[in-house]
């Protein structure tokens, strides 16, 4: 006997709403620290390392192998385009958040997504960052849009998902509210 699974999107509803229970019920689990590591090549050229995480005070080992990134900047900020430079990162980051987001929550509310993609830009000012006068070193505007096709929402209904996601993205509010980043230094 087979047993057939609930998904929608692509997504295990089941398994969804199993984790919230489980969660709801021992909040230790809510509890995640992922890594990044970035290694110097050449000029602004760097490759990243994206491996395992801790999971409720425990590494979580399911990635064999860790993910591979490489970062740069255009020719105009002295790079050699070999990836796309930190800020844009940034953003895409923003962009897959939100997307996760409201596929797995569509998903919980049996709404079907046919398509949906989401493009985010940002205005950013690089005098701060060469040390001169200027706004700030980082984004001093980020916007997304989002266009979703769907066999079985209203439109109301998908406005209200997006309001939702935007108010629950771990990546928006990281960029919306001020975090502590402790920044150390070893030399060798």
């Amino acid at each position: 006997m087979t047993t057939k699974v609930n998904t929608k999107n692509g997504i295990d509803v089941d398994q969804l709403v199993e984790t919230a229970k489980a969660i709801e019920q021992d909040p230790t689990l809510s509890s995640f620290t992922f890594r990044a590591k970035s290694t110097w090549q050449d000029g602004t050229y760097n490759t990243g390392e994206i491996g395992s995480f801790r999971h409720a005070g425990q590494e979580d080992e399911s990635r064999d192998d860790p993910f591979r990134l490489v970062g740069d900047e255009p020719p105009v900020l002295l790079g050699t385009n070999q990836g796309p430079n930190a800020v844009e990162l940034l953003l895409q980051g923003l962009a897959f958040c939100y997307a996760v987001g409201f596929a797995a929550n569509a998903a919980a509310r049996g709404i079907e997504i046919d398509s949906m993609e989401y493009e985010v830009e940002g205005d950013f000012d690089v005098r701060p960052f060469l040390g001169m006068e200027g706004a700030r070193p980082g984004f001093t505007a980020i916007r997304a849009k989002g266009r979703v096709s769907s066999p079985n929402a209203t439109q109301e209904q998908l406005e209200e998902l997006c309001q939702y996601v935007q108010e629950t993205s771990p990546v928006r509010d990281t960029l919306a509210n001020e975090v502590p980043v402790i920044t150390g230094l070893e030399v060798l």
